[in-house]
């Protein structure tokens, strides 16, 4: 009996863990919601402080993001991620930087309307 028992206790356990461990898809509502806390408090102009706290903040969102904005988040944490970085003191790598940065932003403004499509209209 005592057996049984055990094996019953663990078997609850590890179906109660398995469910807890496991992650939900977003609904595309519920991760515009997420998102649109985050991305309200991202500054105009941030520093790399704000920037990198703002990629953090968005970061959890990725694996649970619905299909349709999954996308949009990736593209957000990209261009957080890069603006966080420090300015390089070599002129080859500042262009570099220069042409990563615009590539982000571009997809940044586009996963914007994207947002702006999903979310709000």
């Amino acid at each position: 009996m005592k057996k049984l028992t055990t094996v019953l206790i663990a078997a609850g356990l590890l179906a109660s863990v398995t469910a807890c461990s496991a992650q939900q898809q977003l609904t595309t509502a519920e991760t515009c919601d997420r998102v649109s806390v985050v991305v309200a408090s991202i500054p105009q102009n941030p520093s790399p402080t704000a920037s990198n706290r703002a990629a953090n903040a968005v970061r959890p969102i990725e694996p649970v993001a619905s299909t349709e904005m999954k996308p949009v988040v990736t593209a957000i944490i990209e261009y957080l991620d890069e603006q966080a970085k420090e300015e390089p003191t070599d002129a080859a790598k500042k262009a570099e930087r220069e042409t990563r940065m615009q590539e982000l932003e571009l997809a940044f403004q586009e996963a914007g309307a994207k947002y702006g499509e999903l979310c709000r209209g």
